[in-house]
């Protein structure tokens, strides 16, 4: 029993052993598979920019104060033919470890005593570098190997050559072959010679004791020794090799290309690429967040650099530091050149590092064929359609034009063409400042921070601030709609989306749609600013000749601070800013003077692609009275043909074309309680209100006014009203403030009139008390008292015009 039970007791021991024998394996593989970390480097990389084509644009050193490009996925053949000739010639035949190099180094250690040969691989130099490069010891060479064998199934040849071109050292505070390459040769990898590739091959061995400029002797030795290796192997001939050897070293590291520095530093900032899960190289977190491959055109970039550094001369000396120039595609929105400022970073004391692309800036008159559009697109304008131009006050608010003259009236389209400032005024509070405000921020204008009460009617006249990449960007959408219209139903269901700087179809997918106006409502706008013209700034405007047909706009800020400039065509949308970062207004800092300039000479660079085809499909050809602009109304005696968006259908026909009752000579006027009914002739004229007649007249000798209405037939006329007589400032039933001088004592209000016929006198009556006679310029400052009054005004003929203001009482604060 006792041997039975023994037999048992051994052959259960046995089982056991036999399970821990079969575990031992398993645990030793398991580990082996996990020994290798997740992510082999951690360590902070340069952050890269392309432009479309590949090409180096820029890069920032690295956080860790390396100079270390992201791994590449691909390597030139020149270097690694010779990369691996020198450090592993086996390397594309071993898995990991080459035990014949390790058997020869065993033997060269033993003979002479020392660690003569290392026997690393390719693959245990990328895990010796991704351990900090530890010291050199037996149990770290043995972890070496067994990481190598490890990383050797996980990832492939050229993954593992990516990796230790991207962290072998080159020297000094360079790392990796692209920023060495770039560094000591100023060219991409793809452009070495063999010399250079050699060079570059054997540099790593040593890089602390022998880089260009240091030990150069040697290390030109060790490359010679390289290209003849590489001759004897039949890598290259003869000829070849001599030349190559023929070559000189690099005699010290040369400044990385630095052609968008501000979009660099915008990328850095703003940008925060995912990490890619799957795809790319093995053991480099970050890579894929650390290369952008942006939109620019490279070649474009370089010579709009060049414009914008070469105007920078001109503009210095009126003490104008700072620059911007935005280059868009109108049908991708991607962005082409990005010039945030003066490409001279050296100079930081007129803040050349700021991006003033993305500064948020006043605006100026920029904005103001936005309005135009969003009113012709809702009927409520016609591009010739008359807008008063005459003094206006609201509340606190006296717009001036920067003539600081008054037209009367002027046509809509002519107004922007001018960038009238009181016109735009009129129009916006036609509008709605709620309506308009909304619109801004739909089309992609992020800086309005305020709600639109904030604003109020400034918002037309640079009251807001803007970045020149919101507004470049919404320019490029309205040259966009007219575009989509003769696309395919496909293409025109596209969304535009804000502008963009990254070649990215995720990005893309991801902006949301832009609403702008209409195509027809886009095209009349673009047609507009077809016609810049401003007489008082003629000269300027010469500079400007060129065969392009270019849809642009200027704005100034007040305070002379911004000066910006911004043109479509169908291909292209540029904008400019010049000025100085800190806010310094300076004389003669106008958008024509100093963006303008920069601006032609961009659109010189860029191809002529035509006009803008006129989209007749959301067009309608109408009658418009010649004279005032609005549909033709029954009255109008001559209308013009013009082409108008469709919702212009629904625009008011001429309020300004009207019937006048005159005698039977046409010069008095008169009305049915003066004269018989059979003896009056009606005629059809162009009747403006008086204070707008009053200016209109000054700029159009053409316009006639109204004859005056017979002595007999002003007894009859109706009182307190006035065909002729209109009071510009008050406004009727206003309330006003009387001024308080800097002495404490009260000042004056200027009160402002105006009559068709200026050779009158008019007779100033303030409650019923005579102020006074004007003639030509009817003006008269007065004080009232604080409280309700009734000013009268009578003409020589008896006309007369009665308003109720209101004079608010100013507290003293004294």
């Amino acid at each position: 029993m006792c041997r039975i039970r023994d037999f048992v007791v051994l052959k259960s021991s046995v089982i056991r052993l036999k399970h821990v024998f079969l575990l031992v394996p398993f645990l030793a593989g398991l580990l082996f598979w996990f020994c290798l970390p997740g992510e082999l480097f951690e360590t902070p990389y340069c952050t890269v920019i392309l432009d479309r084509n590949g090409e180096l644009l820029g890069a920032s050193i690295a956080e860790d104060g390396q100079w270390r490009f992201p791994p590449r996925e691909e390597l030139p053949e020149k270097f690694v033919r010779a990369v691996t000739l020198y450090e592993d010639r086996h390397f594309f035949r071993h898995p990991g470890v080459d035990l014949l190099a390790v058997g020869r180094a065993a033997v060269d250690n033993f003979r002479s005593r020392k660690i003569a040969s290392g026997a690393s691989t390719l693959t245990m130099q990328v895990i010796r570098l991704s351990r900090n490069r530890r010291a050199r010891t037996v149990p770290e060479k043995i972890r070496e190997m067994i990481l190598a064998l490890r990383l050797e199934l996980s990832s492939s040849k050229d993954e593992i050559l990516a990796l230790y071109a991207a962290h072998a050292p080159f020297g000094g505070n360079v790392v990796g072959l692209e920023a060495a390459s770039w560094r000591y040769f100023s060219r991409s990898p793809e452009q070495l010679t063999w010399a250079e590739s050699a060079m570059l091959a054997v540099l790593p061995n040593s890089p602390s004791l022998v880089f260009p400029g240091k030990k150069e002797n040697q290390l030109l030795a060790k490359r010679n020794r390289l290209l003849d290796k590489l001759r004897r192997y039949g890598v290259i001939d003869g000829l070849t090799c001599s030349l190559a050897k023929a070559e000189p070293l690099p005699s010290a590291p040369h400044p990385l290309p630095m052609l968008a520095p501000h979009l660099l530093y915008r990328i850095r900032q703003d940008r925060q690429a995912p990490r890619k899960e799957a795809g790319g190289v093995s053991g480099s977190p970050g890579a894929e967040r650390a290369r952008f491959r942006t939109s620019l055109d490279g070649a474009l970039q370089n010579r709009v650099n060049e414009i914008v550094l070469r105007h920078h001369g001109r503009l210095a000396a009126n003490g104008i530091h700072n620059a911007a120039a935005l280059v868009l595609d109108v049908d991708t929105g991607q962005a082409l050149a990005y010039v945030g400022n003066i490409p001279d970073l050296r100079d930081r004391t007129h803040g050349n590092h700021v991006d003033v692309i993305t500064a948020q800036r006043s605006t100026g008159s920029i904005l103001k064929p936005l309005l135009y559009a969003a009113m012709l697109d809702s009927g409520e304008m016609l591009p010739r359609e008359l807008v008063p131009d005459i003094p206006t006050r609201i509340g606190s608010f006296m717009p001036q034009n920067f003539t600081r003259t008054y037209r009367g009236a002027v046509a809509a389209r002519e107004a922007l063409a001018r960038s009238m400032n009181v016109p735009a005024v009129r129009m916006l509070q036609a509008y709605g400042v709620d309506r308009f405000y909304d619109l801004l921020k739909s089309m992609g204008m992020t800086s309005l921070h305020r709600p639109a009460s904030g604003y109020g009617l400034t918002l037309i006249l640079g009251g807001a601030e803007g970045t020149l990449w919101d507004i470049t960007g919404i320019y490029a959408g309205l040259a966009r709609t007219v575009n989509l219209f003769f696309q395919d139903e496909t293409e025109r269901a596209s969304p535009y989306g804000r502008p963009r700087y990254l070649l990215s179809a995720g990005e893309a997918a991801a902006r949301p749609a832009v609403p702008m106006p209409g195509p027809g409502a886009a095209w009349a706008t673009l047609e507009a600013m077809l016609e810049v013209s401003r007489p008082d700034e003629e000269g300027a405007w010469r500079n400007f000749t060129s065969s392009q047909r270019i849809a642009w706009k200027t704005g100034t800020s007040y305070g002379l601070r911004d000066g910006w400039a911004v043109g479509v065509t169908p291909r292209y949308a540029v904008g400019v800013w010049a000025g100085n970062a800190d806010g310094e207004g300076r004389s003669g800092l106008t958008g024509i003077a100093t963006a303008a300039p920069v601006l032609f000479e961009i659109f010189g660079l860029l191809d002529y692609s035509g006009w803008f085809e006129m989209p007749e499909a959301d067009m309608a050809e109408v009658d418009v009275c010649a004279h005032s602009g609005h549909l033709a109304g029954p009255y109008c005696n001559e209308t013009a043909r013009m082409h108008v968006p469709l919702a212009g259908l629904k625009a008011r026909s001429c309020p300004y074309c009207r019937p006048v009752q005159c005698d039977a000579s046409l010069q008095w006027r008169v009305h049915g309680s003066c004269e018989r009914i059979g003896s009056m002739r009606r005629v059809n004229r162009f009747v403006l209100p008086p204070a707008w007649e009053w200016f209109y007249r000054r700029n159009h000798s053409d316009y006639q006014p109204l004859p005056p209405y017979r002595s007999d037939c002003m007894e009859s006329f109706p009182e307190g009203g006035s065909a002729s007589l209109s009071l510009i400032y008050p406004r009727g039933n206003g309330e006003i403030y009387v001024p308080v001088e800097l002495d404490g004592t009260r000042g004056r209000t200027v009160f402002e009139a105006a009559h068709r016929n200026p050779d009158l006198r008019i007779y100033w009556h303030l409650d019923e008390e005579f102020l006074g006679t004007t003639r030509d310029i009817h003006q008269i400052a007065l004080d009232p008292e604080p409280g309700p009054h009734t000013l009268t005004l009578v003409d020589e003929n008896g006309e007369r015009l009665v308003e109720t203001f209101r004079v608010l009482a100013v507290e003293n604060k004294n």
